[in-house]
């Protein structure tokens, strides 16, 4: 699992922390839809101590952001998934 910081990013640019954690957005965006409750969720797909006093602001944090790139933020999302990370390109077979 990638490693995730305290809090997920805010503000209105979507950078590398986005990119590398789509697929974690896309997760607990399901699990919130499901109606997971939050610390089963943050356990399983966040591995978070979930007994931790931190740990159910890590989850909201990353669900709002996840909430706002599919939301507010898709444009900015759209245009910065489009960009290739630097130093990686393409390799012909």
């Amino acid at each position: 699992m990638i490693a995730l910081d305290a809090l997920a990013p805010h503000g209105y640019d979507v950078g590398d922390y986005d990119r590398r954690h789509l697929a974690l957005y896309a997760a607990i965006l399901d699990a919130a839809d499901q109606g997971r409750p939050w610390r089963e969720a943050a356990g399983d797909i966040m591995k978070l101590d979930v007994a931790r006093d931190d740990a159910e602001a890590c989850w909201q944090s990353h669900l709002d952001r996840a909430r706002w790139i599919i939301g507010d933020g898709l444009g900015s999302a759209i245009a910065a998934f489009g960009v290739r990370p630097e130093g990686r390109h393409l390799t012909a077979d």
